[in-house]
């Protein structure tokens, strides 16, 4: 069977993801605007920990092998300290915004694979990272221009450290995903961010509010289903080719922050993306050229 047909498959499948994940982002920042990120993540982990829990021991699922289980502890630490950080600044500036930044994620993993996985930078990549380190003050001088407060200005620091811990996890993804089913991704996702979470709730946690079961029901399936969708498809295709696909959240974040909160989004906003987005384009494009063109590190 022609590989096109699955890795077009598992693009699409990716593409349905990061939709689902938008949606979902647009519950979260209401719920951290409501009561704090922490106590948004811990508890939408703890309901997706049950709702997963309950299906992995439905469909007999065993524990994982210690090599596996490393992958999911890696990855769970990484991923669970990049949405407390990512939520706690969404709750502070605009959804698209937010989202923008984040795309400074697949750029990094470049040089996060360089450093720990002995990858070579190309000068590609330094190229991309100039465009795309541009597109971050085009945003940052849109906020200056608007007199943005103190709060949204930590916003977008923590969005954009948010992004250094999400490429991080992306390191870890394609790997945990050829170790384990969707499922199990998705149930130690949960599992390990909830654990991380869970010592300093004598001190930050609140028990959620009864309006908000709904939201976080919706939150924790919508995130699962991502999960999922996600792992699915990088058993199926190369991060290189799904890294792409991430970019359509800019317009469905677009949309959701139009629609559920009233946001606009400034020029400064689709202009800083746009560079953003054309630096990963730059920096991940495959080169012609020989060794000329790389530099060790």
């Amino acid at each position: 069977m022609s590989a096109a047909p699955t890795t077009l498959r598992a693009f699409l499948v990716a593409g349905g993801g990061i939709m689902v994940y938008t949606v979902m982002d647009a519950l979260m920042k209401q719920l951290s605007i409501d009561s704090g990120a922490y106590n948004a993540v811990l508890w939408r982990s703890a309901v997706g920990s049950i709702l997963c829990g309950a299906l992995f021991a439905v469909r007999g699922g065993r524990w994982p092998a210690w090599r596996v289980l490393k992958l999911h502890i890696g990855r769970g630490v990484a991923a669970g300290s990049s949405v407390v950080l990512f939520f706690w600044g969404l709750a502070r500036v605009p959804m698209a915004q937010g989202v923008a930044l984040t795309f400074l994620a697949p750029l990094i993993a470049l040089y996060l694979a360089a450093l720990f996985l002995g990858e070579t930078i190309r000068r590609s990549a330094i190229i991309g990272s100039i465009v795309a380190s541009a597109g971050v003050l085009v945003i940052a001088a849109g906020e200056v221009q608007a007199d943005a407060s103190t709060q949204a200005v930590l916003g977008s620091m923590a969005c954009v450290a948010a992004s250094i811990l999400y490429a991080g996890s992306l390191i870890l993804l394609r790997q945990q995903a050829q170790a384990a089913d969707p499922l199990e991704v998705a149930l130690f996702a949960n599992l390990v961010i909830g654990a991380m979470l869970l010592p300093a709730v004598p001190w930050a946690g609140d028990l959620p509010m009864p309006s908000q079961y709904g939201a976080l029901l919706g939150a924790a399936l919508l995130n699962i289903a991502s999960v999922m969708a996600l792992a699915w498809a990088y058993a199926r295709a190369q991060a290189q080719v799904l890294a792409p696909v991430e970019y359509s959240a800019f317009l469905w974040a677009a949309l959701a922050g139009w629609l559920v909160f009233g946001e606009t989004v400034s020029i400064h906003t689709v202009a800083g993306a746009l560079l953003i987005v054309a630096g990963c384009v730059v920096a991940v494009r495959r080169q012609a050229a020989g060794p000329q063109n790389e530099i060790g590190m």
